[in-house]
């Protein structure tokens, strides 16, 4: 009987770390995201932050995509790429080459702005800067089909 008890409670356990590391993926890969996307129909969701520096982007992180409901409606609906801007964080030569392009082709004025688009690339919704109301208020701006 312990083994059996020991055993359900392992398999609990990784089923809940499974689930957690999945609804918290976030990639900075743009090019994989969006082929991600189109081959399991989602949406992506771009976070143009300072992640290191940038209050409202910390805060948009805790308030918004740190909650279940967030990540929950992530799991189903979306993939994740940050496209950060750190003072102080080291990247590759290659993700700064990367996002520095897409902040050129998205025209990013300021931190955070929030993107989603289709997988075709078409912009589905933009947001500028931090926006209160947690991720009830975020999830509102995506279409509700």
């Amino acid at each position: 009987m312990k083994t059996m008890t020991r055993y359900l409670a392992v398999a609990v356990a990784a089923f809940a770390l499974t689930a957690a590391v999945r609804a918290a993926d976030w990639t900075e890969d743009y090019a994989s995201a969006v082929a991600q996307a189109k081959r399991e129909n989602k949406m992506v969701l771009l976070d143009f932050t300072g992640s290191d520096w940038c209050v409202w982007c910390q805060r948009t992180d805790k308030e918004v995509f740190e909650t279940q409901k967030f990540k929950d409606f992530a799991d189903q609906k979306l993939v994740l790429v940050r496209l950060d801007f750190p003072r102080e964080k080291a990247q590759s030569d290659a993700v700064k080459a990367q996002n520095s392009g897409l902040k050129d082709k998205y025209a990013i004025e300021g931190f955070p702005t929030l993107i989603a688009i289709k997988p075709d690339g078409s912009t589905i919704f933009t947001q500028v800067g931090y926006k209160e109301g947690g991720p009830d208020a975020f999830i509102a701006q995506f279409p509700k089909s």
